[in-house]
């Protein structure tokens, strides 16, 4: 699958789409996949995608040539719908997608620094805009920081004896790199037949250097006033913290009679498209409905 990004659930994503619908807003464009998929089906429908990634708009041209004007690439983070509605004059939108994984263009290339199993330079993040990145955080964090942020938003139980080690090895010479930093974190946690030790380590840091979480939270406090009634949000997420924050805001928003949840339990899926494509083995889809 070198440098093909596969579209995570699209079967299950499709099946969410209405023939009513006439706009959708794709926050996460990555490798279009989604959204290209939602214009061969669905002819009336026009895509508003946006992407922090600006390698992922430069790949994504190609597609919106052969949609004409019924896909828009904008470079903006998905937090932002409102403002990015707001410039184009459109008030509803009638479905709502994002999918939170890293593309798989991002992973393969070594240069953007988010994969262990690549070695590149300490980097990780998605708007290359952005000041702060990986090697500044492992470089320049004290070790409660880096500690907090792997426990946290990696949920890794050995957080400070990784970033202790971290804290002697920087003293002897900057880290990085992905595999330098791979490599220390493999000092502390043994490789075992479940993840590689540096798997909650990276997640945290790119989680941190992104602001992930914050992003998905504001993006969804926006979303559902920008949802025409009959409308959908589906969120694809990747690990807990991600699904937790969906599952209790689409809770919060269905006590308040403003969506109506049409996925009791994430949709997962299928054995078949794990096996060919292992990276969606984690993925769990969400779907709610606007109903006022």
């Amino acid at each position: 699958m070198n440098n093909v990004h596969r579209p995570v659930l699209l079967e299950e994503v499709i099946s969410f789409v209405k023939d009513d619908y006439s706009v959708v807003f794709d926050g996460t464009f990555g490798g279009g996949g989604h959204s290209s998929e939602i214009l061969e089906k669905f002819k009336r429908i026009k895509v508003i995608a946006v992407d922090i990634d600006e390698s992922a708009l430069f790949r994504g041209k190609e597609k919106a040539k052969e949609y004409n004007d019924r896909l828009l690439l904008i470079k903006e983070n998905f937090k932002n719908i409102d403002k990015v509605l707001k410039e184009r004059g459109v008030e509803k939108v009638d479905f709502i997608l994002a999918d939170l994984g890293v593309s798989s263009n991002l992973l393969e290339d070594k240069e953007r620094g988010f994969s262990f199993m690549k070695d590149g330079p300490l980097d990780m993040r998605m708007d290359r805009d952005l000041k702060i990145d990986a090697r500044f955080v492992i470089n320049n964090y004290s070790v409660s920081e880096l500690a907090e942020i792997f426990k946290t938003l990696g949920e890794e139980p050995r957080a400070l004896k990784i970033a202790r080690q971290i804290n002697e090895e920087r003293k002897k010479a900057p880290i990085v790199t992905t595999k330098g930093l791979s490599d220390i974190i493999c000092k502390v946690v043994r490789k075992g037949r479940g993840l590689h030790p540096a798997t909650l380590v990276f997640q945290a840091l790119r989680i941190y250097v992104n602001r992930e979480l914050d992003s998905l939270k504001e993006f969804l406090n926006r979303s559902v006033d920008l949802l025409s009634k009959g409308g959908r949000v589906a969120i694809i997420s990747f690990h807990s913290l991600e699904d937790r924050i969906v599952k209790n805001f689409f809770r919060e928003e269905e006590k308040k009679g403003l969506l109506r949840i049409l996925t009791k339990k994430p949709v997962t899926p299928k054995y078949e498209e794990v096996r060919t494509n292992r990276r969606a083995r984690s993925a769990k889809l969400r779907v709610a409905e606007k109903i006022v």
